[in-house]
């Protein structure tokens, strides 16, 4: 049974994509595409549909990363299908733990730069309505974070086998 990973912002259109296809990218660089399979979504559904925003398509572009996959908006059944569910902010993580009314989930969630091993900032920022900067900085930030969500499951994985 693979692991399942699911990256949350607000629209799914800047962040989680990024997050997901990154993770993708150095899972498989890592040879687990088998072993973990990555989702992304969002807390609003202003987006639904679309694709990946393009200036921060640009910014994963010089990274070697091609952003594919359509925004689709955060649902409950989501607490059921993913192993770990990974937000971008303390909004995200907000909006999503107000649906889990029992906590019964609360233990998959966590803030994505929990996972950041070279930076310090807590929360990945939303470079929508930023310059050209902002969209490079969470490529970074998220290649730092991903890179140490990698090695957490792939410890937790090695555990569990």
């Amino acid at each position: 049974m693979p692991h399942k990973l699911l990256f949350v912002c607000l629209g799914n259109i800047c962040r989680s994509p990024s997050a997901e296809n990154i993770m993708n990218h150095l899972i498989a660089q890592a040879g687990l595409s088998d072993r973990i399979i990555c989702d992304s979504a969002g807390t609003a559904g202003y987006h639904t549909g679309s694709p990946p925003d393009r200036r921060m398509a640009i910014a994963a572009q010089k990274q070697g990363i091609i952003l594919c996959g359509s925004a689709r908006q955060f649902i409950r059944s989501d607490f059921e299908a993913f192993d770990r569910i990974l937000a971008m902010d303390r909004d995200n993580l907000a909006d999503m733990l107000a649906l889990d009314q029992t906590g019964k989930h609360r233990d998959k969630v966590r803030l994505m730069c929990d996972f950041c091993t070279r930076h310090t900032l807590r929360e990945v920022p939303d470079p929508y309505y930023g310059g050209t900067e902002g969209f490079n900085q969470v490529i970074d930030l998220l290649f730092d974070a991903c890179e140490g969500l990698l090695a957490d499951v792939t410890n937790e994985l090695a555990i569990s086998q």
